[in-house]
């Protein structure tokens, strides 16, 4: 693996809790970053410490054909031009921001294939008090943000190591990470009223995967990506409020999809349903072109409804519109029927044993290897 990369992560599930594990988080991959740290900081790369900076300085990052160009807002600049391909801005005291969003940490610059790779290095817990804001609201019953602290900690657990220079991204894709003013009292005290706690199957943390709302129904692992989970499998929500959608696509935008993903239909004739998984979520498409016939099987039959916009792969098709109901992929713990669930008495526990059948809630203890 290349430099910087996790060369080994063990994970012994176990009564105590380790602190400090330390999360790497991409916030952005662009060719030009401004950088603002808020109080006394140091600037690190390959060969160690670059500078150490008594107040607050604003940095403007450029990536070049070589690596990472640094400039300064004003002078005195600490350090300015050429600095290699790794450069980190360690805060003594305060947080750093990066596009006038503000994070707990510090942030690691790679360059790499001539872009920077923007990467907050933070702690897990701290993490978690940036998560929690971006995907259950502080008005949410309490157990349903504790609920959701366990999953998002979890979740982050499985990803530790899956790329070389990053663990997570800050988006949907990964979970959402809006760092440290978008944090609540509430949002916090869940993260530390769960400290260390997880979900694990069989001594491993699980596949900790969570979605909006489910429909009604939440769907199968093997309905979405393909392959069977015994613990995420097709589950009533009836509390989720299963909001209903219209989507209406054109043959022209179903080709230019099919075109991103590799296919070349040519003139969309027609598009139709062949199938249907158990929760009634669409697993099998038929795309008919003047130049081929297609067919679309699941995990690609889900990727092509997401690019054509559709919030939910549960839905009917008519023509060239779609009808449908919920967000997201539909898979693990439904975050409003979770709602509904603590509305009518069901605590923490009970919302997870349900949503995540066959796996334990207990703690970790790490030691990872760099």
């Amino acid at each position: 693996m290349k430099r910087g990369a996790i060369v080994a992560v063990f994970i012994f599930l176990l009564a105590a809790w380790a602190s400090g594990l330390p999360v790497r988080v991409l916030l952005e991959e662009t060719g030009l970053a401004r950088i603002e740290l808020e109080g006394p900081h140091s600037l690190w790369n390959w060969g160690g410490r670059l500078a150490q900076v008594d107040g607050p300085m604003t940095y403007r990052l450029l990536a070049s054909e070589r690596g990472i160009e640094l400039v300064c807002d004003r002078p005195p600049c600490p350090v300015a031009g050429y600095v290699g391909n790794l450069v980190s801005f360690v805060p003594r005291e305060g947080a750093f921001a990066l596009e006038d969003r503000r994070y707990r940490g510090f942030l690691r610059v790679v360059w790499q294939e001539g872009r920077l790779l923007l990467i907050n290095r933070v702690e897990l817990e701290d993490y978690l008090m940036g998560v929690l804001p971006g995907e259950v609201p502080a008005s949410f019953p309490y157990d349903v943000l504790r609920a959701q602290a366990i999953l998002a900690r979890t979740y982050t657990l499985s990803r530790l190591g899956s790329n070389p220079y990053y663990d997570l991204c800050d988006s949907a894709r990964c979970q959402v990470y809006l760092g440290l003013d978008a944090e609540t009292e509430r949002h916090r005290r869940a993260v530390r009223d769960t400290a260390g706690r997880i979900l694990a199957y069989h001594g491993a943390p699980i596949s900790a995967v969570y979605h909006a709302d489910s429909g009604g129904t939440t769907a199968a692992a093997e309905e979405v990506w393909g392959g069977s989970i015994p613990y995420l499998q097709a589950r009533e929500d009836p509390w989720t409020p299963a909001r209903s959608w219209r989507v209406e696509v054109t043959p022209r935008q179903v080709q230019r999809v099919l075109q991103d993903l590799g296919y070349s239909p040519g003139a969309v004739q027609r598009l139709s349903v062949l199938k249907k998984g158990p929760s009634g979520r669409i697993t099998q498409l038929e795309v008919t072109g003047t130049s081929a016939r297609i067919v679309l099987k699941t995990p690609k039959a889900n990727r092509f409804l997401r690019a054509l916009g559709l919030p939910s792969t549960l839905a009917s098709l008519s023509g060239w519109v779609f009808t449908g109901r919920g967000s997201g992929h539909g898979v693990g713990m439904s975050q409003w029927g979770a709602r509904g669930f603590a509305r009518r008495g069901w605590n923490y526990r009970e919302i997870l044993a349900y949503y995540y059948p066959h796996t334990v809630l207990t703690s970790y203890r790490l030691s990872a290897v760099r």
